[in-house]
């Protein structure tokens, strides 16, 4: 096909029978001397466009790609289809990124197009020429200077993209209705987009699957975490056998039906819960979980295999602490897992998921590196190692965590006592359900805590806020707290900053101790009063709402969602208790100044409306 292509191009650049721009005439003119043949580089592709809620034709597009290394030129040739099913060189859309040498160690780079009359911009594959201009040559100045290389693979790297694509947008559309009935509180087009992406993914790889096996039955798998339960429902509705198991039950479950299975349970590594007739486990933000899969995988059975799509950093016993400081904190814990993996006698590969998330790189196990007869032996490998992590760390009475430093991929060459080591997994705790892999595994609580601050009593925030704004206030020698307001001198009191721990220094013990048992204590609660504090680089200042910085949205966008969401629905903390009252006026001030101002939020007008 490409030679075909490329026979029937280079026929009509040589009889010039359509009007063509001036740089596909000069393709392959100014080689090298001493290359006979064009030294040009031609592939065929195929794009797979994203879809948008405002096209609905997302089917594959294919063009041809001619780079001439030599000049330094790369052409993209849109190619069209005829009435007799054969590719043809579009006469529009042609385009051409050139790299010239200017002068020393100084290039440019520029972007040739077609005609405007002989542009024609979709929206989908091919934008308008004005954003080849102002965004694409800006990337490849920055992508051609750039000398940090990935951690990760590309994207989709294990599986067939063009499958891929044509799932997604089929699951897509089938799903998307669930965004619209979302009873959680997180953000339903995340969450929803999310695991149809995660889904799609493991279709199109357990297809693989039975392809390169032979097998014709759909695998069976079980959702270790499963959270919302979407990505149990998305693949049991799509015919394959599971269920999902997570330690607290969602809103969201009774909406599935009974053809998705989940069940409310803490899950422990332990002999009671293993799934010999399962084909897979899945592990999706699996958290305390995420490292224990692996094992609980290679234990269940021989055949059995999973998928871990890991988020929070968690090791066998509590929060993972990191060892290498040369890696990201995300690198160093993927490496981990796969280490754990490796250990259990698998063959791990990793993959990058196309999904709406920082964290996006899974890794799966679906082969042994060692033969069945050889599991007993491999079984006390997993035993050593797993125990091996755990004599390489401390955990103190405080609960925090020291590190020996351990090398993470070599933690089996500790300097310890193997003995204990042995003896200690010959003496594992006995349950009910069967032996204990691990002691000191905490499972998540069944009810989650709010530790954030949020959960605290409203009284008492109010004071900690002014006692601290009382004491930013009072730190300036050139306005007291009780100073009159004096509009000609402009002298509106700023206070000055403080550290966090000079601020502290002025709570009462008894504040402290209740701050200390929320994540993040005294910072988090003065970032959650974002009205009156300002915190930077470990300093309280008090805001000043006259230099915050104009929004990047237009000034339309910015009063409509004042207007739609929380304009003037908040009573205003400076016009209330600030000695000089608010900095700004009551027109431009997105807080109410006294009450005839307030106005019903949105959110709470829904909230009656469900009701």
């Amino acid at each position: 096909m490409l030679e075909a292509l490329w026979s029937d191009f280079s026929s009509m650049i040589a009889q010039e029978d359509w009007e063509m721009p001036a740089f596909i005439k000069e393709l392959g003119k100014e080689n090298q001397p001493e290359t006979d043949a064009l030294g040009l580089d031609v592939v065929l592709r195929t794009l797979f466009p994203k879809s948008h809620r405002h096209h609905c034709s997302t089917a594959p597009r294919k063009e041809m790609v001619i780079k001439d290394t030599f000049n330094g030129t790369v052409t993209f040739l849109p190619l069209e289809e005829n009435d007799e099913g054969k590719y043809q060189v579009k006469k529009c859309n042609i385009y051409q990124i050139r790299l010239t040498h200017a002068k020393d160690d100084e290039w440019s780079v520029s972007v040739l197009t077609s005609s405007p009359e002989n542009w024609v911009a979709d929206g989908i594959v091919y934008p308008k020429t004005t954003w080849l201009g102002s965004e694409l040559l800006s990337k490849l100045a920055k992508w051609s200077t750039e000398k940090k290389q990935s951690e990760f693979k590309s994207t989709l790297s294990l599986i067939s993209v063009a499958k891929y694509s044509r799932v997604y947008q089929e699951l897509k559309e089938k799903y998307k209705e669930m965004v619209k009935v979302w009873p959680e509180v997180t953000d339903p087009e995340k969450f929803v987009y999310e695991d149809v992406a995660i889904a799609t993914y493991l279709l199109i790889l357990w297809e693989e699957e039975r392809a390169e096996k032979g097998f014709s039955k759909k695998q069976s798998f079980v959702d270790l975490g499963c959270g919302n339960g979407l990505l149990v429902h998305i693949l049991s509705n799509e015919g394959y056998p599971g269920r999902g198991i997570d330690v607290r039950r969602r809103k969201i479950w009774d909406m599935y039906g009974p053809q998705t299975h989940l069940e409310e349970c803490a899950i422990r590594p332990d002999d009671s819960y293993l799934f010999s007739n399962v084909d897979w486990l899945i592990g999706n933000h699996s958290d305390e979980l995420t490292p224990w899969i692996p094992v609980i995988a290679a234990r269940s059975s021989y055949s059995c295999c999973y998928f871990v799509l890991p988020c929070c950093f968690f090791d066998f016993h509590g929060k993972y602490n990191r060892r290498q400081s040369q890696k990201t904190q995300y690198r160093e814990y993927l490496d981990f897992v796969t280490q754990v993996g490796l250990e259990c006698g698998f063959t791990v590969e990793e993959d990058c998921l196309r999904i709406p998330s920082t964290k996006r790189v899974c890794l799966i196990g679906k082969s042994r590196t060692y033969p069945p007869m050889q599991e007993d032996r491999i079984n006390k490998q997993r035993t050593q190692y797993i125990n091996n992590r755990q004599s390489c760390t401390e955990v103190t009475s405080d609960k925090t965590v020291r590190s020996n430093q351990c090398d993470n991929h070599h933690v089996v060459n500790c300097v310890i006592d193997q003995a204990a080591v042995l003896e200690r997994a010959a003496n594992e705790t006995k349950t009910d359900g069967g032996r204990v892999w691990l002691s000191g595994f905490q499972p998540r609580e069944k009810v989650e805590q709010v530790r954030n601050c949020a959960a605290l009593p409203r009284d008492f925030v109010d004071v900690v806020v002014l006692t601290v704004a009382s004491l930013l206030l009072n730190a300036t020698q050139e306005k007291p707290w009780d100073h009159t307001l004096d509009v000609r001198l402009n002298t509106w009191n700023k206070g000055e900053s403080l550290s966090l721990r000079e601020v502290a220094e002025h709570l009462d013990k008894e504040t402290l101790k209740r701050l200390k048992n929320e994540y993040g204590g005294l910072q988090t609660l003065l970032r959650n009063n974002h009205q009156v504090f300002e915190v930077l680089n470990g300093r309280v200042h008090i805001r000043d709402w006259r230099e915050e910085k104009p929004s990047k949205r237009t000034k339309s966008e910015v009063k409509r969602r004042f207007s739609a969401e929380a304009f003037k629905t908040r009573l205003c903390w400076f016009f209330i208790h600030h000695p000089d009252g608010c900095s700004l006026t009551s027109e431009s001030c997105p807080y109410a100044h006294g009450t005839e101002e307030l106005r019903q939020s949105q959110i709470m007008k829904k909230k009656k409306h469900r009701q």
